[in-house]
């Protein structure tokens, strides 16, 4: 029996099943497995990749959706991978075309390294926008915040969805409504009676990702910051907007360096939606 081409092999999708797989096509890439973070994107996303004859994926990425479910208003695209013995011929462009295609008209967005940049480039994505990202061991000095933070509770849940909905511009609920189960911290700020941002930190490798973070002001993304740095013992990661540059300049006073950009695409649309200056810091770069 003749060996199957890579042009041959169907794309499918991928399902939690697919786990295990895509984390080890992370580690042939040298990326960390990342297990809890695949396990929420194949969870509350959907993936697509390509079959390895020989066992594994020869590809894959993660579609999240959000907006109403039977037409979403954005679609953002992460963990776009192709085995390094299938590297440079042509499978992550099939991938993504045929992704782009299943899409329709729904706008899409993605982060980019610069590796990436030219095929998503070639393919009508346009850089709208530049993300950075910082890790370190917090340092925290100088008095408190007057802001208010504390742990969120299942009651804060209907707040915190209106706001994240109010400010990110799309319904986000079937994600963020898994946020206290897949976060180690989940906290809220209040101002006026009412919730004014929230922040969750999720364990990823040694690491605790900071993100979502949503908030009306610096000052209060700040306060979120300290308050859950201050209740954990691992470096944090997140990827800051770098138009936000008050809040760049602080993490990084704080103990947090800068290790690399990525470029915000969109395709389909000018630049994303909602309110950018109380959108600090995404969930992940690979689902917004």
């Amino acid at each position: 029996m003749s060996t199957p081409t890579l042009a041959s092999l169907p794309i499918r999708r991928l399902t939690p099943r697919d786990l295990l797989a895509c984390a080890d096509l992370s580690e042939d890439r040298g990326w960390p497995r990342e297990e809890h973070k695949w396990g929420l994107l194949l969870a509350a996303g959907t993936g697509y990749g390509i079959d390895d004859p020989d066992g594994g994926l020869v590809t894959a990425c993660v579609v999240t959706e959000y907006g109403p479910r039977e037409r979403p208003d954005l679609g953002v695209i992460g963990m776009v991978l192709v085995a390094e013995r299938h590297a440079r011929q042509g499978v992550g462009r099939r991938l993504m075309r045929h992704v782009v295609e299943e899409m329709g008209t729904i706008p899409l967005t993605l982060h980019s390294t610069p590796y990436g940049r030219p095929l998503y480039e070639e393919l009508g994505f346009k850089v709208t926008g530049r993300a950075e990202m910082v890790r370190g061991h917090f340092t925290a000095d100088g008095p408190d915040s007057k802001v208010f933070t504390r742990p969120a509770t299942a009651g804060d849940l209907p707040e915190i969805l209106r706001l994240d909905e109010e400010i990110f511009g799309c319904d986000r609920t079937h994600v963020i409504t898994r946020l206290p189960a897949f976060s180690d911290q989940l906290r809220v700020a209040e101002g006026g009676g009412r919730i004014s941002g929230y922040l969750a930190a999720w364990p990823n490798m040694d690491d605790h990702v900071l993100g979502p973070l949503i908030a009306h002001d610096t000052v209060t993304a700040k306060a979120l910051i300290a308050s859950l740095a201050a209740r954990t013992d691992r470096p944090l990661r997140t990827d800051i907007d770098v138009r936000h540059e008050e809040l760049l300049s602080w993490v990084k006073d704080h103990g947090l360096a800068p290790t690399g950009f990525n470029a915000v695409m969109t395709y389909g649309i000018p630049e994303l939606p909602g309110d950018w200056t109380r959108r600090f810091a995404p969930l992940t770069v690979a689902a917004g």
